[in-house]
C-alpha cells in the first residue's frame, strides 16, 4: 500500500480495494511466508507488517499464533482493516504509520514484513536506504525481513500500457482502467486509474487516482540491503519455492536478516 502519497487509496478507492484483489491468493502467500519464518526464524513470536493495506495478510498470519502490529499510511485503508479485524475477533494492533518515519515503540521485532511491492512506493534511493535502515533498527538481533518488490526484467519487457478489468457487484459492476507510463531513467512506473461504478439503472460514479511505484533489479536490491545493514538470505520468484529469477518474474520475494554489529 502506498506511503507518503495522500491521493492514494483514499475514500471510495480504499473501500473498493478488497473487490479489486478478491482473487489474490492471500492464503497461499501467507502459508509461504510462515514457511520462510519457520526456516529462518523458527522461534519468532512478534511481527510487524508495514503497508498492511486492508489487513488481509496480517489477519491470516495471526492464525499461526504470531503477535502482530500492522501499519499503513492510509487512514481509509486502516478503517477497512479494523472493521475486518473486529468481525474476526482479531487482536491485531492496526495503527497509522508512515514507513518514511518508522518509529514503533514495541521494537525490536522478530519478523518485519513489507508485501505487495510496497517498498517501491518510497521511490528514491535516499528514501529506500532510509526505510531499510529503519527496518534493520526495528529488528531483533537475529530478526528477519521478508518483503516483495517489482522486478525490472518483467516490467520492462511485458508491461501493459492500458489494462481494463471488470468486477461484478450486487448493484451492477465496477470498471477499472489502468494506464501505465514508464520513467526509464528513474525506474518508476506511473499508473493512472480511472474507476467507474456502474449501476443497473445506467448511472455511474467515477474516481481517478495516479500511483507511482519503483521497479528493481535483483542485484540493485541486494546492494540496498547490504548498505543498510541487512544480509540477503534468499530470493524467490513470487510466493513459491522457485529461486529462478528471469524476465518472466514479475514479483521477487526476498528474505534478509539483520547484520550484527
Amino acid at each position: 500500500m502506498p506511503v507518503n502519497s495522500q491521493n492514494s487509496y483514499i475514500g471510495r478507492h480504499a473501500e473498493l480495494y478488497d473487490l479489486f484483489y478478491a482473487e489474490k491468493p492471500y492464503a497461499e502467500e501467507v502459508a509461504f511466508i510462515h514457511k520462510c519464518i519457520q526456516a529462518y526464524k523458527p522461534d519468532a513470536k512478534n511481527l510487524l507488517e508495514l503497508a498492511c493495506g486492508t489487513g488481509t495478510h496480517s489477519l491470516l498470519l495471526e492464525k499461526y499464533s504470531y503477535k502482530i502490529i500492522a501499519t499503513d499510511y492510509s487512514p481509509a485503508m486502516l478503517e477497512r482493516a479494523k472493521a475486518k479485524a473486529n468481525q474476526a475477533n482479531s487482536s491485531i494492533d492496526f495503527r497509522q504509520q508512515d514507513m518514511l518515519s518508522l518509529n514503533v515503540p514495541e521494537r525490536p521485532f522478530d519478523v518485519i514484513l513489507c508485501l505487495f511491492d510496497s517498498i517501491g512506493y518510497v521511490s528514491t534511493n535516499e528514501n529506500i536506504s532510509k526505510v531499510l535502515s529503519d527496518i534493520r533498527n526495528h529488528l531483533s538481533s537475529d530478526g528477519i525481513f521478508i518483503f516483495e518488490f517489482w522486478h525490472a526484467g518483467a516490467m520492462l519487457k511485458s508491461y501493459d500500457p492500458v489494462r481494463v478489468r471488470r468486477f461484478p457487484t450486487a448493484t451492477g459492476e465496477v470498471v477499472r482502467i489502468s494506464e501505465t507510463d514508464i520513467d526509464y531513467q528513474e525506474q518508476l512506473c506511473h499508473v493512472a486509474y480511472s474507476i467507474y461504478e456502474l449501476n443497473k439503472k445506467g448511472s455511474y460514479n467515477q474516481l481517478q487516482e495516479t500511483q507511482t511505484n519503483r521497479f528493481f533489479l535483483l542485484k540493485e536490491m541486494e546492494s540496498f540491503l547490504k548498505n543498510s545493514g541487512l544480509i540477503p538470505l534468499k530470493w524467490f520468484s513470487g510466493f513459491q519455492d522457485n529461486e529462478l529469477i528471469n524476465d518472466e518474474t514479475w514479483h521477487i520475494v526476498a528474505v534478509a536478516k539483520k547484520r550484527s554489529g
